[in-house]
């Protein structure tokens, strides 16, 4: 039978399901391809042994994602679908696209087709999918977990596969592997300074919101791409719905970025790929490996995750450049223990580059159940303060790419006191904090615990305050924590994971508050909780990561205990403490001696060892 029956009732499928459809950015190919990287990993997939080049029927890509693809395989014969143990590719339809799928996801997460049978009524359809990097494949399956027996729109199939476990966590995985490479070129070619390497990309994330800026910026030159940049990054903040001069604060470190000679020279050994420029490579590979991110998954922390990215790879000393960056799964902690829902409003008076803002929003956006209830939150619920213009200008960024919540955020020092006043109006009743850490005992005016004491100031009575700061400033005594408690309750006290901060070596605990009730007048002793492991580990290529996926389980308890005060040995305790007293788990805990390990000892040993030589610095 012929194959070209099964190959035209496909196209018609397709051109029905509107894969045809003018502007829609899907390409299909046929029996061949004309991109490099499909031929390249197709060169070795000849079905047979006289080596010739082997193609699927069809080939479907979209400007969509250029990490996915489809390939079809088809039959006529309906008894040719498939055999018993797929090893079979010249006769058969699934043995055949398995075949080809497996060449071409060691670069794209691929959705593979078979069909067979020459009339529309007698088609058999199997589809699989094998995520990028993997050599296994899946069945594809619906939200009901039913076998997918048919042939799909597009955005069905993209939406059944691109939020699969497996295929998200390669494709983070892959994000972290883009940010160092990004991380090199621009530190080798572009020659930016390293405050100024996350503006840029964050201003390119930007600029590819600007949908003429996507159409036009391949065809400038290198000396023009920079200003075309910057006109992008305008146009997208002057559409916002922010005051006039926010948007000036926000786009100056914008303009001081554009105008870096190296962004506007043609790089020699760049020139054969990339004859427009070293900016023009930039953008190219953030709008391929980044904005997927933003446009389509929706649930990726880009900006601050990539800020976090390149400190890891900041030459010298990270903790001399005073920022240290709050954990993801740190930042949705804090909105947990504080239960943030759509009837608070979230203050964070050093915002970074918002990330406590962003999972509070993230976490009352999951309790709105209107419209209505959205944009107040989006536009009356999220509060924020940032001292550095450039900090500001990513935290203002982010929050657009999010999709808003940037109404509300001040530029300036958390200490202004027409800042501060404005912000105490709004009257806020959670405030999340990671304040910047002294960088020595010098620096008595910056001690962190009179950031938390700031905020809590800011907060209405009753308020939930919550900070991450270091150990040393719990342990001994010290005016700062005299004057918070004069004031506001310490309610928990959580010592963190000692490398949470990694590659910055900092011991910190999470401290939580209750605002403007003296903590003389507090019912009940302060619980302590020792969570010094979070199911995270090290690694060279990921940082630490939840690659054995314990976090969420070692959360819920963490949760559970915390919210029930429950005292369990070696694990949490509570005690009636002073401003004079230590505020940490490790000076009132008892030991369970029964599951101490030699082990444990040596960790003991170690931390203490590492805590002493970070604090007598």
């Amino acid at each position: 039978m012929s194959e070209r029956k099964t190959e035209n009732l496909v196209r018609d499928s397709l051109r029905t399901l509107g894969y045809y459809d003018e502007d829609n950015g899907i390409t299909i190919e046929e029996q061949k391809s004309e991109v490099d990287n499909v031929k390249k990993l197709l060169s070795k997939a000849s079905k047979n042994k006289n080596g010739n080049k082997g193609y699927p029927e069809f080939i479907i890509q979209s400007s969509k994602d250029h990490d996915y693809i489809i390939v079809f395989e088809c039959k006529a014969n309906i008894s040719k679908h498939e055999s018993q143990n797929r090893d079979k590719p010249v006769d058969y339809a699934v043995d055949g696209v398995l075949h080809y799928a497996k060449h071409l996801a060691k670069e794209y997460t691929v959705l593979a087709v078979a069909v067979s049978g020459t009339t529309k009524s007698s088609l058999t359809i199997s589809n699989f999918y094998i995520p990028c990097g993997s050599t296994n494949y899946k069945e594809l399956t619906n939200e009901a977990e039913e076998r997918v027996d048919e042939i799909l729109p597009f955005d069905d199939y993209y939406r059944l596969i691109a939020y699969d476990p497996d295929v998200a966590k390669i494709r983070h995985n892959n994000l972290l592997t883009f940010a160092k490479k990004l991380h090199e070129l621009i530190w080798t070619k572009a020659k930016i300074s390293e405050e100024d390497k996350p503006l840029l990309v964050s201003g390119t994330l930007i600029a590819l919101m600007d949908k003429a800026f996507i159409k036009t910026y391949p065809h400038h030159d290198a000396e023009h791409l920079p200003t075309e940049w910057l006109s992008a990054i305008k146009r997208v903040l002057d559409s916002a719905e922010i005051p006039q001069g926010k948007k000036d604060s926000m786009r100056q470190p914008y303009v001081n970025v554009s105008v870096q000679p190296n962004l506007g020279k043609p790089d020699g050994k760049l020139k054969k790929e990339h004859p427009k420029g070293i900016l023009n490579k930039i953008i190219d590979d953030i709008n391929k490996n980044v904005y997927p991110f933003i446009n389509i998954y929706h649930d990726f922390d880009v900006v601050g995750h990539f800020y976090g990215e390149f400190l890891k790879y900041t030459a010298g000393d990270k903790k001399s450049l005073g920022i240290v960056l709050t954990p993801r799964h740190i930042t949705e902690l804090f909105c947990d223990l504080a239960e943030v829902n759509k009837n608070d409003k979230v203050l964070d008076i050093c915002a970074g580059t918002g990330g406590f803002l962003i999972s509070a929003m993230q976490s009352m956006l999951k309790t709105a159940m209107t419209e209505e209830e959205r944009q107040d939150i989006k536009k009356n619920r999220l509060i924020g303060i940032e001292n550095s213009p450039k900090m500001f200008a990513l935290s203002a960024s982010n929050m657009i790419l999010r999709g808003d919540g940037k109404a509300n955020l001040h530029q300036g020092s958390c200490f202004d006191p027409a800042i501060s006043k404005s912000v105490k109006e709004m009257n806020p009743n959670i405030g999340l904090l990671n304040p910047p850490y002294a960088q020595s005992k010098s620096d008595a005016d910056l001690h962190e615990l009179y950031f938390v004491k700031h905020m809590l100031d800011q907060l209405i009575k009753g308020g939930i305050g919550i900070a991450i700061i270091p150990v040393s400033c719990v342990i001994a005594p010290s005016d700062a924590k005299t004057e918070i408690v004069k004031h506001h309750t310490l309610k928990a006290v959580m010592s963190m994971p000692n490398e949470l901060f990694y590659p910055v070596g900092t011991v910190t605990c999470i401290v939580v508050f209750e605002a403007h009730k003296p903590h003389k007048e507090y019912k009940q002793k302060t619980w302590f909780g020792y969570w010094r492991d979070d199911g995270f580990v090290k690694s060279k290529k990921n940082g630490r990561s939840d690659e054995k996926e314990q976090w969420q389980n070692i959360k819920k308890r963490w949760l559970e205990s915390y919210r029930n005060r429950e005292v369990h040995a070696g694990e949490s305790v509570t005690r009636t403490v002073t401003a004079d007293d230590e505020w940490i788990a490790e000076a009132y805990m008892e030991t369970d001696y029964s599951k101490l390990t030699k082990k444990d000892f040596e960790e003991v040993v170690k931390n203490y060892a590492i805590f002493k030589l970070l604090n007598e610095a």
